[in-house]
């Protein structure tokens, strides 16, 4: 395929060549179509889409909202539960392993129910409760490497031993909807906390005296921090700003979308809350945010229309999201022996085509 091909080193303009499912070439030279070519987009924080939620645990639902972002562009997604009772915790990671295992999904991210009441945002207060060692051990080995997030507010009792459990089970540990402190929020990177859950949404804002978890996370060299980059959860410059600051090794675009994504305004569910969409954004009765309707496509133009070069807007929609889930040298960038993962956009940056695992969708 030709275009303006993205890759790690600069935007190529030439020609990538295949080897079975494998990226064989990238060549320099005159584009036959005025196409961009991106890697396929990697979000690790995804609720559904397309009239569809990952939040029940149904298989069969699960399979449409990939389905529907995979039409968007995300070759690679994790299914993100709300919080939510322990059976349908346990019962949604062997839901979805059969999927994990097709392909289908990279994986199950819990957000929450370890969160905090304060900052619970639209998570159900209903379900939130303390980290349970006995329950992490338990899904732990229940899911077999299906679980690969979990969100938790450091602050609660038990945090800290809960994410060095993760940590030592190959789970990522997320801080986030938490209102601890700037000190609390370093105890959790240093236990092994390594991804900042929506950086700003759900968290204790900056203060100049108490710098809370948004400089704690932003300043960490390990930690990745997740970004909704759909004009609504963060302005444009608060965008900028927090990529331009982790870098784009460390800023990861996500989604955080919910069944609306795709859908018309009205009412939805999430996690057993009413959600109300109108003009594109979702909220609860109170006024809160509840998740997004945005798709990874749309969180790349917004990104690049917030100043943010296109290598970096690739890094942060695929090769770093893909870092945080152990992949990078599997997917998650154009480069020769990497799975030919890809979207192919028109010169407005619209989707054109989407490929996984070489073959188009």
């Amino acid at each position: 395929m030709n275009g303006r091909i993205v890759t790690p080193e600069g935007v190529v303009e030439g020609s990538l060549h295949l080897d079975g499912d494998r990226i064989a070439s990238i060549e320099a030279g005159t584009p036959a179509a005025d196409r961009w070519i991106l890697p396929g987009f990697v979000d690790i924080h995804n609720h559904g889409g397309g009239g569809f939620t990952f939040t029940t645990g149904d298989a069969a639902a699960a399979r449409e909202a990939a389905a529907f972002h995979l039409g968007h562009g995300t070759t690679t997604l994790l299914a993100s539960l709300v919080s939510s009772p322990f059976e349908l915790m346990r019962d949604a990671v062997l839901a979805y392993a059969p999927l994990v295992a097709e392909g289908v999904l990279a994986g199950v991210h819990f957000e929450g129910p370890y969160l905090s009441h304060a900052r619970c945002g639209a998570q159900n207060p209903e379900f939130l409760r303390d980290p349970s060692l006995d329950e992490l051990t338990e899904i732990i080995k229940l899911a077999d490497g299906v679980l690969r997030m979990v969100t938790i507010a450091p602050e609660r009792p038990g945090a800290l031993d809960a994410i060095r459990l993760l940590a030592e089970h190959g789970v990522v540990a997320a801080v986030g909807h938490t209102d601890g402190s700037y000190a609390e929020v370093m105890a959790a990177v240093e236990a092994g906390a390594t991804v900042g859950t929506h950086l700003f949404n759900g968290m204790r804002p900056v203060h100049h005296r108490e710098p809370g978890p948004i400089v704690a996370l932003l300043d960490s060299p390990t930690v990745v921090c997740e970004l909704v980059a759909d004009g609504v959860h963060l302005h444009d410059g608060t965008l900028a700003f927090a990529a331009h600051s982790a870098g784009s090794a460390r800023a990861a675009l996500i989604t955080d979308a919910m069944t609306a994504a795709g859908m018309p305004d009205g009412e939805y569910d999430l996690g057993g809350l009413a959600v109300t969409v109108a003009d594109r954004v979702a909220r609860l009765a109170n006024g809160s945010i509840a998740g997004s309707t945005l798709t990874m496509d749309a969180a790349v133009r917004q990104a690049l229309g917030a100043g943010l070069p296109i290598t970096d807007v690739a890094a942060m929609a695929a090769t770093t999201p893909a870092r945080v889930l152990g992949l990078a040298g599997e997917l998650g960038a154009l480069r020769p022996g990497l799975r030919a993962d890809l979207v192919e956009l028109d010169a407005d940056l619209r989707v054109v085509r989407v490929m996984k695992s070489g073959a188009w969708n």
